[in-house]
């Protein structure tokens, strides 16, 4: 099959727009959960000022353990090169194989471009990690499932 020569900036950008909306989810979260702790102190009393102030700390606490893992999403970003391009697969690689095709990032989940799916998978991942430092030809089995590497892009 024939792939656009941006396939790999494109790939990684609709990754780069996944972790940032992350972020965005995650300080709205902030936000909402801090308005909701102000919310309590002016209008309650009590065991349920207390209650709620608790809940709205956790979710707080929540939102920045989310804050947190995105930005972790956007350092692993800034660790891959679109440039470099290698015969094993790396971070950054595009990886064609029998059963699906794969692109060597984040977990982001399943990414198109134009007709063409791919699943967006962190090099820490168990499959990730199975496919790091392979050649096209060489197979993994993961979940009793047999992929055979077509093409590292």
């Amino acid at each position: 099959m024939k792939y656009p020569d941006t396939l790999r900036v494109e790939l990684y950008a609709q990754c780069v727009i996944f972790a940032n909306q992350r972020i965005a989810n995650a300080l709205q979260a902030l936000r909402d959960a801090q308005e909701a702790a102000n919310g309590e102190e002016k209008s309650s009393a009590g065991d349920k000022y207390e209650t709620g102030r608790a809940m709205a700390h956790l979710e707080r606490e929540k939102a920045e353990q989310q804050l947190e893992e995105a930005h972790k999403l956007i350092a692993m970003l800034n660790k891959v090169s679109s440039a470099i391009l290698s015969d094993r697969i790396s971070l950054g690689s595009v990886v064609i194989t029998n059963e699906g095709n794969f692109y060597i990032a984040i977990s982001a989940g399943k990414i198109s471009v134009g007709e063409i799916d791919f699943i967006a998978l962190s090099p820490v991942s168990p499959i990730g990690t199975m496919l790091l430092h392979k050649k096209a030809g060489e197979k993994i089995l993961f979940n009793k499932q047999s992929f055979e590497i077509l093409e590292i892009l």
